[in-house]
């Protein structure tokens, strides 16, 4: 499938306009979200108190929503945060970081999902699932199990919140409530770096905040990551020993993916779901 928008025409409009994007995130991977933003070529802010939030999303071009260590303080800067983003009109990534594992993980979610208008919900096979009351087996923040029609499971997740839903696994999947389509692009090194599911979310937000279309922001944005997680794979970027340094080569893959060739980046997007 063509996409919508040119992947090189989109890394270069991010590194031009530098779209400032406010992360309520968690305490375990700020960092990383922090530097992936700025390697994608925006303008990261981590700004999580209730009192000044809402004015900093204001001023963004992107906001994304972190559940990552939840707590009743988080919580509340997260709804406003997400108030905010939509009284101003700011692209809302929303990532419900281990729902299905505890009951208060699932009140959050779903008061993310239900208060707010959100724009993109990214999740595991396991998060996706648990938001739409399907089994799923969520253990932490990790999704474990089987999800044999995770492509369906994402379009009714879409149609449920109204948002572009990206459920990232084995094989990526953006759906909206009427297509699903799969991402071919990764590797399975990036599954055994902490914090890969956070740094997508963040990734997702940062292509929203230059693209009018969020379904082809999602589409590219996982794309893109994929993409990078490949390179830094084929030492692209330099040589890599383990996790610890594979994702420091990933890390530096996203700087770079503008310089990398990707003849085939269309293909990798196949269309698995119409109605």
């Amino acid at each position: 499938m063509t996409l919508g928008v040119n992947l090189d025409e989109t890394l270069s409009a991010i590194r031009s306009t530098k779209p400032l994007v406010n992360s309520v995130t968690n305490n375990v991977t700020v960092g990383d979200v922090a530097d992936v933003t700025l390697y994608w070529g925006g303008l990261p802010v981590m700004s999580d108190d209730e009192r000044e939030v809402g004015d900093m999303v204001a001023g963004a071009q992107a906001c994304l929503l972190n559940m990552g260590t939840v707590s009743e303080g988080g919580e509340a800067a997260m709804v406003a945060a997400g108030r905010s983003a939509n009284d101003h009109g700011v692209p809302l990534v929303v990532d419900p970081v281990g729902v299905g594992a505890t009951p208060t993980r699932n009140r959050v979610a779903d008061r993310l999902v239900t208060e707010l208008d959100v724009d993109v919900l990214n999740g595991n096979y396991g998060e996706i699932s648990a938001l739409v009351g399907e089994d799923a087996e969520v253990r932490g923040v990790e999704s474990v199990g089987e999800y044999a029609e995770i492509a369906e499971t994402a379009v009714a997740c879409a149609r449920q919140t109204g948002a572009v839903v990206v459920a990232s696994g084995e094989t990526d999947v953006v759906a909206t409530a009427d297509e699903a389509f799969e991402v071919h692009a990764g590797h399975e090194m990036m599954g055994n770096v902490v914090g890969t599911g956070c740094m997508l979310g963040v990734t997702l937000a940062t292509f929203a905040g230059v693209m009018d279309s969020v379904r082809d922001a999602a589409l590219a944005g996982t794309l893109a990551f994929g993409l990078a997680g490949e390179a830094a794979a084929d030492e692209q970027f330099g040589t890599y020993a383990g996790p610890a340094s594979y994702k420091v080569t990933f890390l530096d893959a996203v700087s770079g993916l503008g310089g990398v060739d990707r003849p085939d980046a269309d293909s990798r997007i196949e269309q698995v779901v119409t109605n």
